[in-house]
C-alpha cells in the first residue's frame, strides 16, 4: 500500500491581495490528517481561467485527491463551476434537489423572492456527483478521473466545513487505503531553536524513516512535533511513543509540557489543579494577559480580574505605587512591578498575581530605558519574583512576548521552580 496525498487549490483574487486570509486550507489539512491523508501541496490562484486550469493540471500530477475551494457563487467573477464543466467534458444541467433547496431558503428562510441569478446556483455539470450544501446555496461537486477525485467546495468557511464533514470525510476511506497519521508534540521554553537542535541532535538521528521531527518556534517557545505514518496503528503508536519519551528526556529542563497546548492553557490547568486563583495588573500589555486567560470556558474558576493601569495615576491610586518611586525609578522598574503585583494580589484576594510594565514602542524609549524594556513580577502569598526583559520586536510582538514570559514566570512559581 502507498501513502495517499491530497492537494488544495484555493480560488479568489481576494486571497492574492490579502483582503481575505485563507483559513480554509489549514482546516481542511487538519481534517485530512485525522483520516491518514497528507497534504502534498497548497496553492492559491485568482479568478483567472488559465491559472485555475494550470493549477488543476499540476496538482493532479502530485496528488490523488484535489480539493478546490471558492468561485462557486452567483456573480460573474465566480467561474469555477463552468470551468470544471468544460475541464471534465460535461454540460450544465439543472439539479432539481439543489433547486428545491435554494428555493426553500429564499422563500421560507430569507423571505425574499427568487431571481434568475439565484436559480443558476442549481445548475451543475452533468459529469459530477452533487454534494448538497444544507448550510448555503452553492452545492459541492465531486469529479472522478483516472483514479483521482476532484472536490469543488464553496469558499464560505461554515459551508465548506459542513460538506467536508458530512460528505467528503466519510467518502475518502471508501476510495483509498488511507493508513494512519499520528502526532505527538511537546513544548520547550528558554532555549533557541538552533541550540535546541544541537541538544537533541543524537536523539533526532535515531528516528526511523516513518517518523519525522518538526521544529515550530513561536513567541520565545519551541514546539517539537513528531509525526508518524503507517498502516498498522497499534505498531505506529508504540513506535511513536518510544521515540517521544526519548525526545522528552533529551530536551531536559527546557520541557514545559508534553501536550500541544498554549502557555495560557498550561497555566490555567495548573491553577485549576490547585484550586487557586489569579489576578493581573497590566500596564504595557493593556489587558492582553487577561484576554489570553479568559479565552477558554470556565476561566472564572481561576481568574478573578485585572486592573489595566496604563496611566500612572491608576498605579498610584489603585495599586499603591508611591509617587516617589515613579519619579525616581520610573513606571518601568523592579520596585514598581513588585508593588503592582503585591497590591493586585491583596485587592483581588487571589493566590497568585502577575504585574507587567514596559516600553512597547515604537517610541517612548530613553538612553537609560530603551524600547522593548519590560519588567515582570509574579507573586503569591509567600513569594514574589521580578525580572527584566529586553525585547527587540515591533509593538504587537513585544506585547505577545511580554504575555508569554509573564505566564511562564507564573508557571515556574506555581511549580516552585524559581
Amino acid at each position: 500500500m502507498e501513502k495517499v496525498f491530497a492537494s488544495i487549490i484555493t480560488i479568489g483574487d481576494e486571497l492574492l491581495i490579502g483582503q481575505v486570509i485563507d483559513t480554509n486550507s489549514a482546516w481542511i489539512a487538519q481534517e485530512l490528517n485525522k483520516i491518514g491523508i497528507s497534504v502534498k501541496h497548497r496553492t492559491a490562484v485568482g479568478d483567472v481561467k488559465e491559472d485555475i486550469v494550470e493549477a488543476l493540471d499540476q496538482e493532479s500530477k502530485r496528488a490523488s485527491i484535489i480539493i478546490i475551494t471558492g468561485g462557486l457563487g452567483p456573480t460573474a467573477d465566480d467561474i469555477t463551476k463552468p470551468l470544471l464543466c468544460e475541464y471534465f467534458g460535461g454540460k450544465m444541467v439543472m439539479h432539481q434537489p439543489t433547486l428545491a433547496h435554494v428555493t426553500n431558503i429564499f422563500e421560507n428562510v430569507l423571505k425574499r423572492p427568487m431571481i434568475e441569478r439565484n436559480t443558476l446556483q442549481a445548475m451543475v455539470p452533468d459529469v459530477c456527483t452533487v454534494l448538497l450544501n444544507e448550510k448555503g446555496t452553492a452545492p459541492g461537486m465531486l469529479f472522478e478521473k483516472e483514479g483521482k477525485i476532484y472536490i469543488s467546495l464553496p469558499g464560505v468557511p461554515h459551508e465548506m466545513k459542513w460538506i467536508m464533514q458530512n460528505h467528503i470525510i466519510p467518502l475518502i476511506p471508501t476510495k483509498f487505503s488511507t493508513g494512519f497519521i499520528e502526532h505527538k508534540t511537546l513544548l520547550t521554553f528558554g532555549i533557541g531553536e538552533s541550540f535546541l537542535a544541537e541538544k537533541i541532535a543524537s536523539t533526532e538521528a535515531q528516528l526511523p524513516a516513518h517518523i519525522k521531527l518538526a521544529y515550530l518556534p513561536n513567541s520565545g517557545m519551541v514546539r517539537l512535533r513528531l509525526s508518524a505514518f503507517g498502516f498498522n496503528q497499534e505498531a505506529l503508536l508504540a513506535s511513536l511513543s518510544t521515540h517521544f519519551e526519548a525526545l522528552k528526556i533529551a530536551v531536559g529542563e527546557y520541557l514545559v509540557t508534553d501536550q500541544d497546548i498554549p502557555m495560557e492553557t498550561i497555566v490555567a490547568n495548573l491553577l485549576k489543579d490547585q484550586k487557586a486563583t489569579l489576578s493581573t495588573a497590566e500596564s504595557c500589555t493593556g489587558g492582553y494577559i487577561a484576554h489570553l486567560l479568559t479565552t477558554s470556558p470556565g476561566a472564572s474558576k481561576y481568574f478573578t480580574g485585572s486592573v489595566v493601569c496604563y496611566d500612572n495615576r491608576i498605579k498610584t491610586s489603585l495599586l499603591q505605587v508611591p509617587e516617589k518611586v515613579l519619579l525616581t525609578e520610573g513606571a518601568v522598574s523592579e520596585t514598581t512591578v513588585k508593588q503592582m503585583a503585591t497590591a493586585i494580589l491583596n485587592l483581588m484576594n487571589t493566590d497568585y498575581s502577575i504585574a507587567v510594565s514596559g516600553i512597547m514602542g515604537p517610541d517612548g524609549g530613553t538612553p537609560e530605558k530603551a524600547v522593548g524594556l519590560v519588567w515582570i513580577a509574579v507573586a503569591s502569598k509567600t513569594a514574589i519574583h521580578a525580572k527584566a526583559f529586553n525585547l527587540r520586536y515591533d509593538r504587537s510582538r513585544n506585547i505577545i512576548m511580554t504575555a508569554t514570559n509573564a505566564l511562564n514566570m507564573l508557571r515556574m512559581l506555581i511549580v516552585d521552580k524559581h
